[in-house]
């Protein structure tokens, strides 16, 4: 049976020292360079689309380092080519859906989506929507559980956006993840999203995978982009969960651990995928 949610919904937005600490995201820059030879290393894809969505108030330009180490390791790797993601107006949500027929029809395969953030919604909704077009998702420090107000970011959100977008219609729905296996790569010292906005509920097909980053540098953290890369090598129709064996087992931890940390002791043994 699958374990319940491990989120606090009553998750507050992080605090002043992790914030402070999205500052480290130059050091995730330069290990990112560092850490190339290795991430040539990475499981190699198959060549099928993938389709890659920016964070809030961000553009295709955010997400370049992360699709050019994408195409190097085999992956058709795109941005979404919408321009700045300014939240989910109807038109923006009509392109982008249109922008995944495309990529399916052109190539006669299904279109992994890569989200970041705000990002991720997109992917995560569109994938639901498009379930016989999309192969797979992921998704960086996405906030699609617990209140859409446990972010440093809901105050830019509601500028960009008025204040229609409130609950309960932001989290209606969201945490139900999309019918395509779908993975949550997030940090626990993220200090933008509250992590607990971003645990997965586990499933056959459905994951956590924890990783030491900023919010703001989880697109640039050698770690992350190497989970991501694994993720977008899965086989279709042979998913597997991420593995933490080996040397994986020090640089990624315990999804189920992290998760259980600091959430209300009921929640403690419930987990996440692993």
């Amino acid at each position: 049976m699958t374990p319940d949610l491990p989120i606090d919904d009553d998750a507050m937005r992080p605090g002043w020292l992790r914030l402070a600490l999205e500052g480290r995201v130059p050091l995730e820059a330069a290990a990112l360079v560092a850490a190339l030879p290795l991430l040539a290393a990475s499981p190699r894809g198959d060549g099928h689309p993938v389709l890659v969505f920016p964070g809030l108030a961000a553009s295709d330009a955010s997400t370049r380092p992360l699709r050019r180490l994408l195409r190097g390791l085999g992956h058709d790797a795109h941005g979404w080519q919408l321009g700045r993601n300014l939240g989910p107006r109807p038109e923006i949500l009509e392109g982008a859906a249109h922008r995944i027929r495309t990529l399916a029809e052109r190539d006669g395969r299904r279109v992994s989506l890569v989200g970041w953030s705000l990002g991720g919604i997109y992917a995560r909704e569109l994938a639901k929507q498009l379930p016989d077009a999309v192969r797979a998702v992921v998704t960086l420090g996405t906030p699609f559980a617990g209140s859409p107000r446990a972010t440093n970011a809901w105050r830019l959100f509601e500028l960009l956006n008025g204040r229609q977008h409130r609950e309960p219609r932001l989290r209606e729905g969201l945490r139900t993840p999309p019918p395509v296996p779908t993975t949550s790569i997030w940090s626990r010292s993220d200090g933008i999203v509250a992590w607990q906005c971003s645990v997965e509920r586990p499933g056959p097909r459905a994951e956590n995978i924890v990783v030491a980053a900023s919010h703001i540098g989880l697109g640039l953290n050698p770690l992350a982009l190497h989970a991501l890369a694994d993720r977008l090598a899965q086989p279709e129709g042979g998913w597997r969960p991420f593995e933490r064996r080996g040397l994986r087992r020090w640089l990624f931890a315990d999804p189920a651990r992290a998760a259980a940390r600091g959430l209300p002791e009921a929640t403690h043994a419930t987990g996440a995928a692993r």
